[in-house]
């Protein structure tokens, strides 16, 4: 079994679209004083989905080489929406499960660039096992964001820039869903700055990647209640789990009004709409704004796609 290394990573940010490459990177003076650190924001919002998933959906279908089964996945929204692109720019048949409560906005988008979406199930883990039956019944290629080492490596590239462009990051906070964001960025810590912290951000709704990854019991009843639906995981991921560890110093817990406002500082500081899963990683520092003081922080804005409500 091949987990995320770093020269996959480097590999994927040839195969990545050009449109998600080179995302920006977002400073805020008042943020800083806030939390008296420096607080370096790489802004995944800024691309045609507003979403970093296309990174590794990009990765993973360059190298499906003569697999031309076609695609079948289950989404929260924004994976369906970067295997779509990926999916078209390839001339490849994707068909997407999402929770019948999903984003209407992603479910759109998701349609808009060519996905057959089908809605299932009251959640985004009922929807993935949608689509695994889906699969098996029909002989399609599943693929499953967070057990796929190329959709990791791909996410692994905004490390890759982000700490490139800015030397000497000692914390990276990143969002906490399926596994592959904080996996990919993960790796690439390890190898770029070994003796940085690395840390997964999850919602406290939705605990059980956390508790996996520290080894608590997941008994299978853990509920995802919390507004951030792109991480909003109940069932927990092996693989997953497994490449985290080799990479996490920690993983952290932050509650629905902590993401909230979080979500209200990017607004009114950087004049970012970012959803509640992209917001996770700030989200974290709003629990002990002095315990950051005097770092170098890199936080991933992972998504921005939410209903104007």
């Amino acid at each position: 079994m091949r987990y995320p290394d770093p020269d996959g990573i480097k590999a994927a940010l040839d195969r990545i679209d050009p449109a998600f490459r080179g995302s920006p990177i977002r400073q805020s003076a008042t943020l800083d004083r806030m939390f008296g650190a420096e607080l370096w924001f790489k802004d995944e919002t800024a691309n045609p989905i507003r979403s970093f998933k296309a990174r590794g959906a990009c990765n993973f279908m360059a190298a499906l080489g003569d697999d031309d089964r076609p695609l079948v996945c289950g989404s929260a929204g924004n994976f369906g929406q970067g295997l779509a692109w990926a999916a078209r720019l390839h001339g490849r048949r994707l068909t997407v499960f999402a929770a019948a409560n999903a984003v209407r906005t992603k479910i759109q988008a998701m349609r808009d660039l060519g996905a057959d979406v089908r809605l299932h199930g009251a959640d985004f883990d009922a929807a993935k096992a949608a689509a695994l039956c889906f699969a098996a019944e029909k002989g399609h290629r599943a693929v499953v964001d967070g057990d796929e080492v190329l959709i990791a490596e791909g996410a692994g590239t905004i490390a890759l820039e982000a700490m490139e462009a800015v030397p000497g990051i000692d914390r990276v906070l990143a969002p906490l869903g399926n596994g592959a964001l904080a996996s990919g960025i993960g790796t690439w810590v390890r190898h770029a700055a070994p003796a940085a912290r690395m840390l997964a951000v999850a919602a406290a709704g939705a605990p059980v990647m956390a508790h996996a990854i520290r080894g608590l019991p997941v008994t299978g009843g853990e509920g995802a209640d919390t507004i951030a639906d792109g991480i909003a995981v109940r069932v927990p991921i092996p693989y997953a789990v497994n490449s985290l560890r080799r990479v996490l110093d920690g993983t952290i817990l932050v509650p629905d009004a902590a993401i909230l406002r979080a979500m209200e500082l990017l607004r009114s500081h950087l004049d970012l709409v970012v959803e509640p899963a992209g917001a996770a990683g700030l989200a974290a520092l709003l629990s002990d704004p002095a315990a950051w003081g005097g770092r170098r922080i890199l936080i991933p804005l992972c998504g921005g796609n939410i209903d104007a409500a």
